[in-house]
């Protein structure tokens, strides 16, 4: 496989930093759309999210747990007193919602491309993330209306 040099695509030598600068952004609210998704689940499955089930959820620590809640308290994303249940506010029920969508959406779009059920749960965790909105579009377009017949 031969790759083009940076700097290289369509002529124009800014496209990488951007790039770079988007996927920079994305991996800063990959966190908080995984933990407001997680927290929406077990709000759904049993009631109630506590830290505990974000421990179990992540397999990571309870310092961990608590320092990313309370980073999501402070964006307002969820409230949360000590030793209670957390809860989405409205803006961490929409992140999750959205989230949930991209996550079906990309997921779907790769069991349609006849990529196995595991790999593409799997897969879909780390694609979602950083999706464009063109591409999630694209997907979702091949998903309800089949293939096109020629690239646009």
């Amino acid at each position: 496989m031969v790759f083009a040099p940076l700097g290289a695509y369509k002529g124009n030598l800014n496209l990488p930093s951007k790039t770079y600068q988007r996927i920079r952004s994305d991996h800063a609210s990959e966190v908080a759309e995984d933990y407001v998704e997680a927290i929406a689940d077990a709000i759904s499955e049993r009631g109630v999210c506590r830290a505990i089930d974000l421990v179990k959820h992540f397999s990571v620590t309870h310092a961990t747990v608590n320092n990313t809640i309370g980073r999501l308290q402070r964006d307002g994303f969820v409230v949360t007193e000590p030793y209670q249940p957390i809860e989405l506010t409205t803006a961490g029920k929409r992140l999750a919602t959205q989230s949930r969508q991209r996550h079906e959406i990309v997921e779907s779009f790769l069991r349609r491309m006849g990529v196995s059920a595991a790999t593409a749960a799997a897969d879909s965790e780390g694609i979602e993330h950083h999706v464009s909105k063109e591409t999630l579009a694209a997907m979702k377009r091949v998903l309800t209306k089949g293939w096109p017949s020629e690239p646009s």
